[in-house]
């Protein structure tokens, strides 16, 4: 497929040798980072007109390249199809042809629901997908229409997809239906509420580290004077621990796919850009540093002693990670934090290490 017909290149900005933008090209390269803007909020009951991320850009591509080694690339504007349908379809082309470079793709903007095409796109080239989700709300309607509140119900319920875990991180239980909630834990799928995210990023760092895809919808944020984004609310993750959050994911071993939705395409607020445009600094961030991080490791393990039964915790000795199980393969332990493996030394199991 010929993605110029789809696609509207980004124009081009002047920036300094030590600014990220003088490091980022035009076309998908093999293992790069691949960021593309989407317009279409039919999703979330909104408009579909190609919008201009100029003030975006101007504001990430002045950001400092540091010493990231891996491509970045700005493939442009996504043009949105006829119908939503159509917009999915051509960005799972898009997500595809990333997926088969080995690119890591990331969708900036458009609706919740364009995370059904980065599972859809991942899942034709990988099984067992492990999906990380952070946002205030848990939809499960059902419904033939794909959009923000039908998109999980339709990858959870496939046939057709190949789901490992998912976590959902950042839920608000005012702005929930109860059945949502309790249809999640039953199928024990974990839910972290936004309490357990503030100030440190520890207890759920663990749900991050295999993630294979990852989408922010950014609701989840909080806004003040001017919204952030297209549902804003007055609570969610502020600035830093948002752009800490992006680290993390961006530190992902796994790491294939990333959305960022929902973000307010229409404002006019130079700060809501800046912090968009740091968040996906962040997220590069963490990438680099991962690919950075030695492929053999080295592990500790650790026995712990619970009612005369012994289980068994290892810490990487690089990154000083913590893991549950006593696997010979670190694929099949459970990440975890060195607070799981403190609590388990008094007596405390966490029931997600004994759900299997």
């Amino acid at each position: 497929m010929d993605f110029e017909d789809f696609i509207i290149s980004p124009r081009n900005f002047k920036t300094e040798n030590w600014q990220i933008g003088n490091k980022i090209t035009k076309e998908i390269k093999e293992d790069s980072i691949v960021l593309l803007f989407v317009s279409d909020y039919r999703g979330a009951n909104g408009d579909a007109e190609v919008q201009d991320f100029t003030a975006i850009r101007k504001e990430f591509y002045k950001l400092s390249k540091l010493d990231f080694e891996i491509p970045v690339v700005d493939l442009g504007d996504l043009v949105s199809g006829k119908s939503v349908q159509d917009t999915h379809y051509i960005l799972q082309e898009v997500l595809s042809a990333c997926h088969s470079k080995r690119a890591i793709p990331v969708i900036i903007g458009g609706s919740n629901d364009f995370a059904f095409s980065l599972f859809s796109g991942l899942n034709f080239h990988q099984q067992n997908i492990n999906y990380t989700q952070i946002s205030n709300v848990i939809s499960l309607k059902n419904e033939e229409e794909i959009n923000e509140h039908t998109f999980l119900s339709k990858i959870l319920g496939s046939k057709n997809f190949s789901i490992k875990n998912y976590h959902h991180l950042g839920y608000q239980k005012h702005l929930n239906e109860a059945d949502s909630v309790k249809l999640i834990k039953e199928v024990e799928f974990d839910i972290v509420r936004l309490a357990e995210m503030m100030n440190s990023t520890e207890k759920t760092e663990p749900y991050f580290r295999k993630a294979d895809l990852v989408t922010v919808n950014c609701d989840a944020i909080e806004s003040f004077s001017d919204a952030f984004s297209m549902t804003p609310q007055v609570n969610g993750l502020n600035r830093r621990e948002i752009c800490a959050y992006m680290k993390e994911i961006g530190l992902s071993e796994n790491l294939k796919s990333v959305g960022i939705f929902n973000y307010n395409i229409y404002s006019e607020n130079q700060l809501n850009h800046q912090l968009l445009a740091q968040m996906i600094w962040y997220l590069i961030e963490g990438i680099n540093i991962q690919q950075s991080h030695p492929k053999e490791r080295q592990y500790e393990m650790f026995y712990v002693l619970i009612e005369d039964r012994q289980y068994a915790f290892k810490r990487d000795t690089f990154s000083n990670l913590w893991y549950f199980g006593d696997d010979e393969n670190i694929e099949n332990c459970i990440p975890c934090s060195r607070k799981d493996f403190d609590e388990a030394k008094k007596g405390w199991l966490s029931a997600r290490f004994t759900k299997n």
